[in-house]
């Protein structure tokens, strides 16, 4: 069968506690209390994928994965918060208030004969033991898992051997897993790019061959995957890769056109990408942002075509900034908010093109566009190798703005509400009790007050009507 057919069988490797570098002091807090409850309950509980790889590594995980052997409804029942999503296979996310604890249930690759669409991987809700989903994950150094009971690290696949020589290795055979779910590629070029990592010669080849299957695969996993080539500081690495192993070109062609007729390794798309990954605020940059740093060079070249096609007219930036977006966001299916934001940065340099002492649009300070503005244009003056002195006073005084809006802490250190309300807002007061409403009394003819003469006739109202003296009057008009 397909699992047999790939899948080469690797030694099972424990590193016990003093082998290996992970403490459970820079474990999540809520993740322990997950794996411990599953623990506690008689289940497998294990901390997986790239979670226990970044630790490996000496880096921080941005999220907490568990795997266990406990099924969907068992984990709903332990835990209070926890929500079951998913249609292919049932996933358990455990809340804790902003925060997610993604849980799933151990499960094996599909057989051949369970896939009806050939090669792609259509069915997915096979439970497996935790070596079987160790051996369904894509790369090696995603494949380790953490043991909460031993406190030891657990290798099905060899992906400890990858790690120490920094090496991404597909689990099984490329050409099929890369074909079985195309977005495996784009993982790989994205991994490679963070970790440093190279590429084994398997994966290349395998690149190179299938890289037009990513156009089968579902847009919106293809959009998610692009934009997350930015993270960690590696979009440079990242569309490099992209870019060599041809990928580009099959995801975003007009990018990759522009590459290969502006010099290649040489482009000046590089710079602006170099100049996104050493952004101090890389971490904090919306996908506009992002989406503007990447396009910006795509657009300065169809702005001068413009300029030169109209020598004496003036050209409306944001039109050829929509001109040169459009077709890509509407192919990838790229947010509209995130699409707008990119269009409109384009245009901004002329807001930072003097020192704010003399421009009179200091009201532009408190657009709520302002930060992402002012951190695009900075990326740009740095690809370019600009003066951003100009840039750094608006900077001086955004930062004094914010500063003075910024409610002072009372004296027991906390921050006065009042003081963050608008100025136009009314004042806060303690809520007024409410009035109870009472039922009304159901009238009762019989002991009511008489109000009516005799033989039921009503009684006559008498009105009197009281003259007062008026003052003689001075002004000789009587």
């Amino acid at each position: 069968m397909l699992t047999t057919m790939f899948f080469k069988r690797d030694k099972t490797i424990t590193r016990e506690r003093h082998e290996h570098c992970i403490s459970r002091a820079n474990i999540d807090p809520d993740a322990l209390k997950v794996l411990y409850r599953l623990a506690n309950t008689g289940h497998i509980a294990f901390l997986v994928g790239g979670s226990v790889r970044d630790l490996l590594l000496g880096r921080q995980p941005k999220d907490f994965d568990i795997g266990t052997d406990a099924r969907p409804n068992d984990i709903r029942r332990l835990f209070r918060n926890c929500f079951l999503i998913g249609r292919r296979f049932r996933l358990a996310h455990i809340v804790f208030g902003r925060k997610v604890i993604e849980t799933s249930t151990f499960r094996r690759q599909p057989d051949e004969s369970e896939s009806e669409n050939g090669i792609y991987q259509t069915e997915d809700n096979t439970f497996g033991t935790p070596e079987e989903d160790a051996k369904r994950r894509d790369f090696t150094v995603n494949g380790l898992f953490y043991d909460i009971k031993t406190f030891s690290v657990i290798d099905y696949v060899g992906g400890l051997k990858d790690l120490e020589k920094k090496v991404l290795r597909c689990i099984g055979d490329p050409n099929i897993r890369f074909r079985e779910d195309p977005v495996r590629m784009m993982r790989a070029v994205k991994f490679a790019a963070r970790l440093d990592f190279t590429l084994d010669r398997a994966c290349r080849k395998a690149l190179l061959k299938h890289h037009a299957d990513i156009l089968n695969a579902s847009v919106p996993r293809v959009c998610e995957e692009v934009f997350r080539l930015f993270t960690y500081n590696s979009s440079s690495a990242a569309f490099k890769l992209m870019w060599e192993f041809k990928l580009l070109q099959d995801v975003l062609p007009e990018v990759s056109a522009f590459i290969d007729r502006s010099g290649g390794k040489n482009s000046p798309l590089w710079k602006y990408l170099n100049a996104l990954d050493k952004d101090p605020q890389n971490a904090d940059l919306s996908n506009g942002v992002r989406m503007a740093s990447l396009f910006y060079p795509l657009f300065l070249e169809q702005l001068r075509r413009e300029e030169a096609a109209y020598p004496n007219s003036r050209i409306n930036r944001q039109h050829v900034a929509r001109t040169t977006l459009h077709p890509i966001a509407e192919y990838l299916r790229v947010p509209k908010a995130t699409l707008f934001t990119a269009v409109a940065l384009m245009d901004v340099h002329r807001r930072f093109s003097e020192s704010p002492k003399k421009s009179r649009g200091h009201r532009f300070l408190y657009h709520p566009a302002f930060p992402e503005a002012i951190a695009f244009q900075r990326i740009v003056l740095t690809a370019e190798g600009e003066d951003v002195s100009v840039l750094n006073e608006w900077q001086a005084l955004y930062d004094q703005e914010v500063a003075r809006d910024i409610p002072a802490p009372s004296e027991e250190g906390q921050v006065d509400v009042e003081a963050d309300q608008p100025r136009d807002a009314e004042p806060l007061e303690a809520p007024r009790r409410r009035r109870r409403r009472r039922k009304p009394r159901p009238f009762d003819r019989a002991n009511a007050p008489e109000s009516s003469g005799q033989n039921g006739e009503p009684r006559a109202v008498t009105v009197t009507e009281v003259r007062t003296e008026e003052p003689p009057r001075t002004d000789g008009c009587d």
